[in-house]
């Protein structure tokens, strides 16, 4: 079983959910992201609900050496690192005549860079633990968004990047999953500007829960490796496949 964890995103919505489900588990948890007051509040929960050793580490997954810092104090603080949760994203834009440049380099450097930088530092950790490594892709990642290409590029990029590090570090004993899903009642902002979380009423939409749920089978298998789960609302093929 897992001991040890890092949760990118993980200030609100899948982060801390996936947060609560892996301590649950009883693995301790280093959160990051940018909001240190709420990693710090979401750290003492976790301590006093599961009785877990959890640590906030301040992280902007854009910078490099950031999130090095972040795989260095995990391992330090724990002994080593048994799963790495690649959460953190964010949409920006629209159309991509109205995507200014700095919105779109923002995009792509969370979705992508932080990405790449997290999982290149875990990856040696992984390899020593065996362990799993979990990335939060998009139903966006799938299929055309016309509304929103640039975002529903850097989802296809995830995915093409889980998948192929999956192939190299397989027979290294990494399990390597990718978990899809489509609109998620959080802070994540929609097409309009609001957060999902505005934009739909309780259960209209999936709520974190349901995806740090399958981030948690997915990072606690213990002899195999799930490939990838979607989970879409019910209703998703309807109204978008036309």
């Amino acid at each position: 079983m897992p001991r040890t964890a890092i949760v990118t995103g993980a200030s609100s919505g899948i982060g801390e959910a996936t947060a609560h489900e892996l301590a649950d588990e009883g693995i301790d948890i280093a959160l990051a992201a940018r909001r240190a007051d709420r990693l710090e509040s979401i750290a003492a929960d976790l301590e006093s609900e599961y009785g877990v050793d959890a640590v906030a580490v301040p992280t902007d997954v854009r910078e490099e050496t950031a999130v090095e810092a972040l795989v260095e104090a995990t391992v330090e603080r724990f002994g080593g690192l048994d799963v790495l949760v690649n959460n953190a994203g964010l949409a920006r834009g629209h159309l991509v005549t109205e995507l200014d440049t700095d919105d779109y380099r923002t995009m792509t450097e969370t979705n992508e860079d932080g990405v790449f930088f997290a999982t290149r530092a875990a990856l040696p950790h992984l390899t020593e633990s065996e362990g799993h490594l979990v990335f939060v892709g998009s139903f966006a990642g799938q299929y055309p968004r016309p509304f929103n290409p640039v975002y529903a590029a850097t989802k296809w990029w995830v995915r093409g990047f889980a998948h192929s590090v999956g192939a190299q570090v397989g027979d290294e004993g990494v399990a390597v999953s990718v978990v899809n899903p489509s609109e998620v009642r959080t802070e994540f902002g929609g097409d309009d500007g609001d957060s999902f979380a505005e934009t739909f009423e309780p259960g209209e939409v999936t709520e974190p829960i349901e995806i740090a749920e399958a981030i948690r089978f997915a990072a606690t298998r213990e002899r195999s490796g799930v490939s990838e789960i979607d989970l879409y609302r019910r209703d998703k093929f309807a109204d978008t496949i036309k």
